[in-house]
């Protein structure tokens, strides 16, 4: 069954007061570079990167990855848009959909691949949720069946939403603390070890 992974990197960084979160660095890599090259190295199909804030900077730090780019010109109206945009831009024949979000940079491949195995070796096509210490969080993986409820969601509703109405059909995976861990702030961003670029 094909996974493929949505990489959703539209957003403003408004909490940053500035500088963009994605291309803060991390090991001398743009973090939304790390965060999309570590998806290709995953059980993946095929990776789509969601863009729409700085759109062309972000393109710019992923040159040379093989990716495609949905671009979503409505992102200031909340992540649901980006969702919708990334779904859209999904093959027909794509069973389910891995989303990743760009600012998670303790997310490894190794995350992911769990993530996925526990969708592919379940043959109710669960959802499935990376957990840490039992709380849920991110990535999370959402089946073909699911698809349609998306195009209904409005302003900042992302996949809890779905979750919360599908319990019979959830599967929590301890993937440990990088699951609970973005870097929305400045001070977050410096205890991940991340450099912000400040132009």
């Amino acid at each position: 069954m094909s996974v493929h992974a949505i990489v959703l990197a539209a957003g403003r960084s408004s909490r940053m007061g500035g500088p963009n979160k994605l291309m803060a660095l991390f090991s001398d890599r743009p973090l939304i570079r790390q965060t999309v090259e570590r998806a290709l190295a995953a059980h993946t199909a095929g990776i789509i990167v969601v863009t729409g804030h700085q759109a062309e900077r972000i393109e710019a730090a992923l040159s040379g990855l093989n990716v495609r780019f949905a671009h979503n010109p409505d992102f200031a109206s909340g992540l649901s848009s980006s969702l919708k945009a990334g779904v859209s831009a999904l093959p027909v024949d794509a069973a389910a959909a891995l989303i990743v979000l760009g600012d998670m940079p303790g997310v490894t491949t190794d995350d992911l691949n769990r993530v996925i195995d526990a969708f592919t070796a379940d043959s109710t096509l669960p959802i499935v949720r990376a957990t840490h210490n039992g709380k849920r969080g991110n990535p999370v993986l959402l089946p073909r069946s699911v698809f349609p409820v998306i195009s209904l969601l409005q302003g900042d509703t992302g996949a809890r939403h779905l979750i919360e109405n599908e319990r019979e059909n959830v599967i929590d995976v301890e993937i440990g603390v990088g699951a609970s861990v973005d870097v929305d702030t400045r001070d977050a961003m410096a205890r991940a070890g991340g450099v912000l670029q400040e132009t």
